[in-house]
């Protein structure tokens, strides 16, 4: 039988289901799964079993959400926005409920800084050179946590070129975690070196961040060819989840780009798009993440937004 743990994650990852119809299609009294969603009731025995063959209509399975989906965030160019989608998109679905973790995977820390840790003590290279040492986790805030780096990371990443199993170091330290989070996000560096092919083969699918100006667009294909490599050779399961345009410009320049990679590249190019504001420079300069900086700018809600079109599309692929 489906317990109310499984309705209620079920139910965050489908916003889009309607509360009162499922209740109506199951028969159980009007206001019931709300009040067990803002947590001042449970479900009775009787309303999960009634509730079992609709959620399982509509996608549920009991293996559904077992592990956390992994994913990269990735972009061999710097300055696009890996960082600040890694900490904004994170922040968002932690706020949704889920239980998220991010691993910072770039040497220069920049993830680890925004989230307040600065030259941590226990962190991920230790982890990756060490196979009885843990993947460190931090607490962030609700529902988020963080596996921080500094600039010891740069060293591992030549020691784990010349380790047996070094691609696999890191998807081996995650397993154990999966069914601890919903969602790990691995903010990679900006290079197609050892440690985002690390990242790669330990996710089920990649994120892209693009700026949407010729200098960033013209290694796109390289880009794709690299996550093909390492579907083919190292993680077949391996998906591309779509592009996320960041820092965009409200001018031709910008808009005929962008139009240019949804006409030729043949992969999903998500609506919601995040604009060039002054409060991600600022938030950078303070250290902070946007949605500490300023929770209610545009910029902040440029990520809510995406959050919320990223979750439907996950819907689409499970």
């Amino acid at each position: 039988m489906i317990s109310q743990k499984e309705v209620l994650n079920f139910l965050k990852h489908n916003p889009a289901l309607t509360i009162t119809a499922l209740e109506k299609e199951a028969s159980i009294p009007k206001g019931t799964i709300a009040q067990a969603l803002t947590g001042t009731r449970n479900l009775a025995e009787k309303h999960l079993i009634a509730l079992y063959p609709i959620l399982t209509k509509y996608g549920y399975s009991d293996s559904l959400y077992e592990k956390a989906r992994v994913i990269s965030i990735i972009n061999h160019k710097g300055g696009v926005g890996k960082t600040t989608t890694t900490s904004s998109l994170g922040e968002a679905l932690a706020r949704r409920g889920f239980r998220v973790l991010l691993v910072d995977l770039d040497p220069q820390g920049n993830l680890s800084q925004i989230l307040g840790v600065d030259s941590p003590e226990s962190q991920v290279a230790h982890a990756l050179l060490n196979h009885h040492t843990p993947l460190p986790i931090v607490e962030i805030s609700d529902n988020l946590s963080l596996s921080p780096s500094d600039i010891e990371l740069a060293d591992a990443e030549i020691q784990l070129i010349l380790s047996v199993g070094g691609d696999l170091r890191l998807k081996n330290k995650l397993q154990p975690l999966l069914t601890q989070f919903d969602y790990v996000l691995i903010d990679c560096p900006p290079s197609l070196n050892k440690l985002t092919i690390s990242a790669m083969n330990a996710s089920n699918s990649c994120l892209i961040t693009l700026l949407p100006e010729m200098s960033a667009v013209k290694g796109l294909n390289s880009l794709l060819q690299r996550v093909m490599e390492v579907k083919t050779n190292l993680n077949a399961d391996l998906k591309v989840d779509g592009i996320v345009f960041t820092m965009v410009k409200k001018n031709s320049v910008h808009d005929g780009i962008k139009e240019n990679v949804k006409e030729n590249v043949p992969i999903r190019v998500f609506k919601t798009e995040i604009k060039h504001l002054v409060d991600f420079q600022k938030s950078q300069i303070v250290q902070k993440s946007i949605a500490k900086f300023s929770d209610n700018s545009e910029a902040a809600k440029n990520y809510r937004d995406f959050c919320n079109e990223f979750i439907d599309y996950l819907q689409i692929v499970k």
